[in-house]
């Protein structure tokens, strides 16, 4: 058992070791407390969820898309998922490298239920290596339209539970930049995002915001809230998504407003799909 005491007692301390969460003496620095606290307060929205499904079916697929090192999985496998044998976690990363180092780890680790993919978003949705259904998908920290990948894998995987933590949100913000001066002429709205500062900020909300328009469009119920607090991390809207209908055209109409009054229907497909 861990002496540090932000360390959960069923965490394995070689795997914080590997992961550089925790020195090889055991320690942790400032930096990396502030990670962990951030994985561990997702832990806390996703351990229920994959509960949730592990009550209903008996057994559980989960996928980190965009994986990274996958931090989130390993993590989530360790605590929660290690003695479940009907689970499985999938780790989606289009860097070779990463996948390398992490399929040596879980080997080491001795997790069986992991396996690390090459694979890009339209890849992950056709591979034979992962099942035509999915129950989880997460996206921790998923760059830009990295977030939009992990979506649209969501969607054609028919998931349950959607878990998203999306990151550095610049491909709207730019679209408004182009159209700035086009746009002061068909709306007074235009101001929100005159100044560059405010272009960036509101560009990044405004992502989300058709974000979750289109999930509920595709039957989802969705949360948004805080991750961790602001002074952890500034990149700390989480959307969780619970697929409860068939679809919620007025979400989808209420999109298609928005694209329209704000000079944004260019990107009416990102979000349609």
């Amino acid at each position: 058992m861990s002496l540090i005491p932000e360390i959960k007692p069923q965490q394995s301390v070689e795997l914080l070791k590997e992961l550089h969460i925790l020195t090889r003496d055991g320690k942790i620095n400032q930096d990396t407390r502030r990670k962990l606290k951030q994985v561990y307060h997702l832990y806390q929205f996703i351990e229920p969820l994959m509960a949730d499904v592990l009550t209903e079916k008996g057994s559980l697929t989960l996928a980190d898309h965009g994986a990274g090192k996958s931090y989130l999985g390993f993590i989530l496998y360790d605590l929660f998922l290690k003695d479940k044998p009907a689970a499985y976690v999938y780790g989606v990363e289009t860097r070779q490298d990463l996948v390398d180092k992490s399929v040596d780890l879980a080997k080491r680790l001795g997790f069986d239920g992991m396996s690390f993919l090459n694979l890009t978003v339209e890849q992950s949705i056709t591979s034979d290596a992962l099942p035509p259904q999915v129950d989880i998908i997460t996206a921790l920290h998923a760059c830009n339209t990295a977030t939009d990948d992990a979506i649209r894998f969501a969607l054609a995987k028919d998931a349950k539970y959607i878990v998203l933590v999306p990151c550095c949100q610049a491909e709207v913000a730019a679209v408004l930049r182009q159209k700035k001066n086009e746009t002061f002429g068909k709306t007074p709205l235009s101001e929100l995002w005159r100044h560059p500062i405010h272009t960036r900020e509101f560009g990044s909300q405004l992502t989300n915001v058709l974000r979750c328009l289109q999930l509920e469009a595709r039957g989802y119920q969705v949360t948004v809230t805080e991750l961790v607090g602001w002074e952890h991390s500034m990149k700390n809207e989480l959307i969780i998504a619970k697929k409860t209908s068939k679809g919620k055209k007025a979400a989808r109409e209420r999109q298609e407003s928005i694209l329209r009054e704000l000079n944004l229907e260019e990107l009416r497909e990102r979000f349609a799909y």
